[in-house]
């Protein structure tokens, strides 16, 4: 075998693993907030966030917010905005 078919296919290996590694990432966003959710359905919050959201908010920080809950928790537009609005309610 050629030494730069090899490299190659190292190459598209690792990105192969890389993709692979950020769509399990995202999903493990996507199951934390349902998680989230359901933990909320039976009294159980999610301090942490749930405060910062409410900082940013007071602050008059909607967009910052939305953005927050977005890469804390890699959901949508439509989902971060309704999870944020949940809070500001």
């Amino acid at each position: 075998m050629n030494i730069g078919f090899i490299n190659v296919l190292i190459l598209v290996a690792l990105f192969y693993l890389i993709y692979t590694v950020a769509k399990l990432d995202e999903r493990t966003k996507g199951l934390q907030y349902r998680l989230g959710r359901i933990a909320e359905q039976v009294g159980v919050k999610n301090d942490v966030l749930d405060e910062e959201i409410s900082s940013l908010l007071e602050e008059g920080k909607k967009v910052e917010a939305v953005k927050r809950v977005r890469e804390t928790l890699g959901l949508s537009l439509v989902e971060a905005k309704q999870y944020v609005d949940h809070i500001e309610t």
